[in-house]
């Protein structure tokens, strides 16, 4: 019997489907096209934006006799045992194969932001602690192992990594985020795409783009950025996870800029994208976004209004299930009101992924391959190196941290006793299990109060709430102060619970007005601190929060952004002193609660002045991060260099062309007594150019671990790319004229300064600039 050429391994795939397609109906190629829910709930509560109103029931029988695209969320819709779920998925995908014409198999995908969003899986830090980690290879190594737990059992496609810049930390979404720096999320993020791909899981990047600048902070608002900061803010993360990452899907944003829904947007999905970009991947919609552009956004009349500009925009799949890429699309082309090109064009981007899956082969085998084991031991080890590295200790004036291990300690606050208090609004119980309520949590979270009792077993330990997350009564104050003033110190375990459109006090749809602690939580802490017993402020949260305040008045400040199942061992161990924090802020932490927005990527006019009597400079900065040890930075120099010959070569002036380069560099020193790692931090800061800049802005980093009396050169390659910019006309260049590149601890302090002339023409810049400053470290 002859093989079709489309089932040909030997051929190349791109000969492979285009043989398929042109054995294909308009049906079955518009089947490819959409994804089915199954299970998903169309009453109450839902997991996505307005699921009750944009979810229909359909006939599955009749529905897959013509093919099916995707599969949704088999494992995160509801508690599934991980190996009978396997088993029902691999039966799932035979009957699709076997109901069609020819045998192809839908493509499953999940979410995975941070880790498989499925019961009984290893629940990591949220994508905040992983920019708070400032560990690209770690979150590699983590994304790795979520994409071989998600191959395992039969998933093809992660909804994961979310690549929007935080420009409002009022914004519910601000824990998915890595943080407020665009090299930082760009950096951390390829990382995790590398992670993901190399398991062979296609990694979807999101929300293309602009989602995070929705006005007001509201989930879903428009989107006012400028052009400039449309450019360089927004774009770089998903531009260098494509480059430097190799991702092979991006998600449209909910959101419109300047009136242009992203989902509608030719100039974003397609010029930019893939003309300019030279994306070869499948750009699928945010759940119901497609539809939204008729609901919504209003520039479309009809379903099939919403599919045609849609397609036309390059949206090749409409997830999660089939609304207007169904029935409206097909017969809007049978009636050449949509022009079957299009269709074509997205079906083709679809079938060359499934090839690449090996979804077209003869021999695929949907069955699991080996005993399904979703939090195993190496995936709970990642999880507590990924959450003890993310642990920032952002004050400790009079060494209050570490504890004694004798001591007595009064542990108080809602976050303390809570094992949901270390997870975030994509974690499988705080997104699926509280519409489950019977179901146990399936994986094993200790909480800090649990954690702290097996950390110090010899300490006198003693709890009391004091009051909620985020309601106003305040009866349980007595209580929590009595406990605090018969204590050494005071643990005050404050923050966040995850949750979402409004359920939670941080997620998605869970924003905020101001900055202040969520319920009475900030009361309670004023009536510990008023005991006069030192106390220590643990924050569990999923975005930062005003803590000027009490600004000198706790004995240490301790930050953790939802840091996942292992996290309460994590911040136990900070506070014992078996781990040495050294986590760094990938958002600025700020002084009042009303000083926002604000981020560290502030032109001149952004910063504190004279002009106003508001001070928006924030209380901790970005990067910033202290440790229980010390660290020197001594400054590059020639050998036999006197301190201050050092000092004055490192500061020498430079002089590059506009396509040149310059290595920077440092050692850094150990010079206390226990091991201990140091993030070195470049940034740029660019006196005079043609608009204006952030007064600095990160342009390389690199984590660097030390024993004590050890020391390290970090060195970085700069290279005259990275202090390019969108100008006036839109174009991105390099202008000639001074740089000066600051090595320090944080945005806000600079230890070594290398003062540069680029010189030369204006240089534009094509897509093929260099992204990332390379380190090395000797």
């Amino acid at each position: 019997m002859t093989t079709a050429p489309w089932r040909d391994p030997a051929l190349p795939a791109s000969a492979r489907v285009d043989d398929l397609l042109s054995r294909m109906t308009l049906q079955e190629r518009i089947a490819q096209l959409y994804g089915v829910w199954v299970g998903a709930s169309t009453d109450g509560d839902g997991v996505a934006p307005l699921q009750r109103e944009m979810t229909a029931d359909h006939d599955w029988d009749e529905l897959i006799t013509h093919g099916l695209g995707q599969l949704t969320r088999p494992f995160g819709t509801a508690p599934v045992d991980p190996e009978l779920g396997a088993r029902a998925l691999a039966r799932a995908q035979r009957r699709i194969a076997a109901a069609g014409r020819f045998g192809i198999p839908a493509l499953a995908h999940e979410e995975c932001l941070a880790g498989f969003t499925t019961w009984r899986a290893t629940a990591y830090p949220v994508p905040l602690a992983w920019g708070a980690a400032f560990d690209p290879p770690l979150v590699e190594e983590m994304a790795r192992r979520i994409g071989q737990d998600l191959r395992s059992v039969g998933v093809h496609q992660g909804l994961a990594p979310v690549l929007d810049v935080v420009r409002d930390p009022r914004w519910g979404r601000v824990e998915e985020t890595i943080g407020e720096d665009p090299y930082l999320t760009g950096t951390i993020g390829s990382a995790y795409v590398r992670g993901l791909e190399s398991a062979g899981v296609i990694a979807t990047l999101k929300h293309f783009a602009g989602y995070a600048s929705s006005a007001g902070a509201r989930n879903l608002a428009p989107v006012r950025a400028g052009v400039r900061e449309f450019a360089d803010v927004t774009l770089p993360p998903f531009e260098m996870a494509l480059r430097e990452g190799g991702a092979r899907s991006v998600m449209a944003a909910y959101t419109e800029t300047d009136g242009v829904p992203a989902s509608a947007d030719p100039g974003l999905l397609t010029e930019l994208l893939r003309e300019e970009w030279g994306f070869t991947g499948t750009v699928v919609a945010d759940y119901f976004g497609i539809g939204f552009l008729k609901t919504l956004h209003r520039v479309a009349g009809s379903d099939a209004e919403a599919a045609h500009a849609a397609l036309r925009a390059g949206i090749d799949v409409e997830l999660p299930t089939l609304k207007c890429y169904g029935r409206p699309l097909l017969e809007a082309v049978r009636a050449g009101e949509v022009p079957e090109e299009l269709v074509d064009r997205a079906v083709r981007r679809v079938l060359l992924q499934k090839c690449e899956l090996g979804l077209l082969d003869e021999d695929w085998d949907p069955e699991p391959k080996e005993r399904v084991d979703l939090d195993s031991a190496a995936g709970r080890a990642l999880a507590r190196r990924l959450a003890e590295e993310s642990v920032v200790l952002l004050d400790n004036p009079d060494g209050v941290l570490p504890l004694a291990p004798d001591t007595r300690i009064a542990v108080v606050g809602p976050r303390a006793a809570d094992a949901l208090a270390m997870l975030g609004c994509y974690s499988f119980p705080s997104h699926v299990l509280t519409h489950h309520p019977d179901v146990p949590t399936g994986i094993d979270i200790p909480t800090v109060l649990d954690a702290l009792r097996t950390e110090l077993p010899d300490a006198k330990v003693t709890f009391a709430e004091g009051c909620g997350v985020s309601d106003p009564d305040t009866s349980g104050f007595e209580e929590a102060v009595a406990r605090a003033a018969e204590a050494d110190v005071c643990l005050a375990v404050l923050g966040d619970r995850a949750g979402l459109f409004g359920r939670g006090t941080s997620g998605e749809g869970c924003d905020v007005t101001d900055l202040r602690l969520p319920g009475a939580q900030g009361e309670l802490l004023d009536a510990l601190v008023a005991t006069g017993v030192p106390v220590v402020l643990v924050l569990l949260t999923g975005r930062p929060y005003a803590l000027g305040r009490w600004q000198g008045r706790l004995g240490a400040v301790v930050q953790a952004f939802f840091p996942g199942e292992e996290g309460g061992p994590a911040v136990a161990g900070v506070l014992s002193g078996r781990v040495n924090p050294s986590g760094r802020l990938p958002v600025s932490v700020p002084r009042e609660p009303g000083g926002q927005p604000w981020t560290y990527l502030q032109p001149p006019l952004g910063l504190a002045g004279e002009v106003s009597n508001l001070d928006p400079t924030p209380l901790y900065p970005f990067g910033h991060g202290r440790s229980y040890t010390r660290f020197a930075w001594e400054p590059d120099a020639t050998p036999d260099a006197t301190p201050t010959e050092a000092e004055a070569e490192a500061e020498a002036e430079a002089e590059i062309g506009t396509d040149g380069g310059h290595e920077v560099a440092v050692t850094v020193r150990n010079t206390g007594d226990r091991a201990g790692a140091e993030v070195v931090q470049l940034y740029l800061h660019d006196p005079v150019a043609s608009v204006t800049r952030p007064d600095v802005r990160l342009i390389g980093y690199r984590r660097v671990e030390l024993a004590p009396g050890e020391s390290r050169r970090v060195a970085f390659r700069f290279h005259a790319d990275l202090a390019a910019f969108t100008d006036r006309s839109g174009r991105r260049v390099v202008e000639p004229g001074t740089l000066e590149l600051r090595l320090g601890p944080s945005s806000a302090e600079a230890r070594h300064t290398a003062r540069l002339t680029l010189t030369g023409p204006v240089r534009e810049l094509g897509p093929d600039r260099r992204l990332v400053c390379e380190t090395a470290v000797s």
